[in-house]
């Protein structure tokens, strides 16, 4: 089921349903894209509307994000989502399925670019994730040529999404997942939050701590400025001439 919030369609679907869902497409090796929406990419959808119409091609949109779920809720909206999906959790069990199925991954835009922190990045997650093999396609000029099970865009917010739908129909690979700064909690050069601030919702509460400058006004985005655009979408529709 698909839930609509700011003109964005969300799939209400828990973690398990997510990850199975996006297992089997990789064996099937049909091309299939994922983004991981989160208050702040709808309050940029709602003023950007090609990044709107770039979110809305995804095969998949994963509500990463608890202020999807709350708000909404809260405010009256029916339907409203059921439950968050971490995308650093789909990803981490995208990552332990991989080397028993034999997936390549490719990586794209980790760590900045810098390439240095990019390979250190891997070697981290290689040793994690036993027997698993990711490139970075940065290092890899005919990756387009490679057909790659998994490649995970790491540019963040807006770039990544774009750079996916712009190598999608370029290259040979199958799924395509836009994921952030994922890989940098799995591979331990961010610190996540504890488990229990995780499972009650308050995992942005531990980044906004953690790193106050990075988080502040991105908090600002989806606790003030998400409601009020939400308030602005209900009052629009309740006072909408009819004719």
């Amino acid at each position: 089921m698909k839930i609509e919030i700011l003109g964005v369609k969300l799939d209400d679907l828990s973690q398990s349903e997510v990850v199975k869902l996006i297992c089997s497409k990789i064996r099937s090796g049909e091309k299939f894209t994922v983004v991981t929406p989160n208050p702040e990419f709808l309050v940029t959808a709602h003023r950007d509307e090609d990044f709107k119409k770039t979110l809305g091609k995804a095969d998949l949109a994963i509500p990463d994000g608890v202020g999807l779920v709350i708000i909404p809720r809260l405010m009256g909206f029916r339907p409203y989502l059921s439950q968050r999906v971490a995308g650093a959790d789909v990803v981490e069990n995208i990552l332990s399925a991989a080397a028993p199925e034999g997936w390549r991954i490719g990586v794209a835009g980790a760590r900045r670019g810098e390439t240095h922190e990019a390979k250190e990045l891997i070697e981290r997650l290689e040793v994690k994730y036993r027997g698993i093999e990711i490139e970075n396609l940065e290092d890899k000029k005919d990756w387009r040529n490679i057909k790659y099970d998994v490649i995970f865009a790491c540019q963040g917010m807006g770039e990544q999404e774009k750079w996916i739908f712009e190598y999608l129909d370029k290259s040979k690979s199958s799924l395509y997942m836009g994921i952030g700064g994922s890989l940098d909690f799995l591979a331990g050069f961010s610190a996540r939050a504890p488990i229990l601030l995780r499972t009650i919702g308050f995992e942005w509460l531990w980044r906004l701590m953690t790193r106050p400058k990075t988080h502040l006004v991105r908090a600002y985005r989806a606790f003030f400025v998400f409601p009020m655009l939400l308030i602005k979408e209900r009052l629009s529709f309740l006072f909408l001439d009819p004719e």
